[in-house]
């Protein structure tokens, strides 16, 4: 496998959106080659579990992307750490434009995978782009009903009413020339948060494990007025066609939105593969998790992308 930073323009806001290219072992430009882009959590960048996953489907013979989504990372765009979902989402479709552009690229074996919310948000590009032909997701998080629900699901969605609120208070003043408000996208302090999974991305963000200097564990509070309606598998009883496999960890806190996903996909082509042992962020660089992981969906993109 060999990798290549690059960049490129994003075609849906003209903003750069920088990038690793991972090309397969004897790779030949003459030749056509599946591919997958796959999408980093809120928060994360491509340095971090998306570059992992992306780096062992290439050594596969996938070519692969793991890309900052725009205002994040190394791509441009401002406010910083900017965290709407809608272009989160079209970030995704995004890179399958750029693919589109490669001549070694098959455009009719393009695969899509996400992690945590990059999964909600790969899912959602998929209900709305069939160039999309499979999907695949690790601990998938669709970020609406978090917000609105709680980290359990268990939360009164009226109660997510001030979470809109500070959202609007935040665009008000910045409006009227106030800095930038921000708020975690991951605990900042272990101490914050109760749940174990979360406690475990404190240590994932904010240590020695996986931290980043372009990760700051932060997003705009700005984006709170999409992010809390917002529904990554919106359609998906509709539209969302395409294979499906969901892998989540055996006691992660977050399993009830890749069940939910589970349900409401109208795909007949849809798996949900257990990890025992492993939670929602164990499954990000832990290696006998991700090889398990790993393991599902090489021959899952194998068969539906023909590879």
């Amino acid at each position: 496998m060999t990798q290549q930073k690059i960049n490129f323009t994003n075609t849906n806001n003209g903003l750069t959106i920088s990038a690793y290219l991972n090309l397969p072992d004897n790779f030949n430009e003459n030749e056509k080659y599946p591919a997958i882009v796959v999408t980093h959590p809120g928060g994360g960048v491509k340095e971090q579990t998306a570059g992992i996953y992306a780096k062992k489907l290439a050594e596969n013979g996938f070519v692969t992307i793991a890309y900052d989504a725009s205002f994040q990372g190394e791509s441009s765009g401002t406010p910083r750490q900017l965290e709407n979902p809608y272009v989160r989402t079209e970030d995704v479709s995004a890179v399958i434009d750029y693919f589109t552009t490669l001549p070694y690229v098959d455009n009719e074996r393009i695969g899509a995978h996400g992690i945590c919310a990059g999964g909600g948000y790969t899912v959602n590009a998929a209900i709305n782009d069939n160039r999309i032909k499979a999907v695949s997701t690790v601990s998938a998080v669709n970020i609406g009903a978090m917000m609105n629900r709680g980290w359990l699901g268990d939360q009164d969605p009226k109660n997510a009413v001030a979470w809109l609120d500070y959202g609007a208070n935040a665009r008000t003043l910045e409006a009227n020339g106030s800095e930038v408000t921000m708020m975690p996208m991951a605990p900042l302090n272990k101490e914050d948060t109760p749940y174990v999974d979360l406690q475990e991305a404190w240590e994932y963000y904010h240590t020695d494990r996986a931290q980043c200097a372009t990760s700051p564990g932060v997003g705009t509070a700005r984006s709170l007025t999409q992010l809390v309606t917002y529904d990554a598998y919106n359609f998906a009883e509709y539209y969302l066609t395409q294979p499906l496999l969901l892998i989540v960890g055996s006691v992660a806190e977050s399993m009830w939105m890749s069940d939910d996903l589970m349900k409401r996909a109208c795909t007949e082509k849809k798996k949900k593969y257990v990890v025992e042992g492993a939670n929602h962020m164990k499954l990000y660089d832990i290696p006998e998790y991700v090889d398990e992981a790993v393991s599902q969906i090489v021959p899952f993109f194998k068969e539906h992308l023909k590879a």
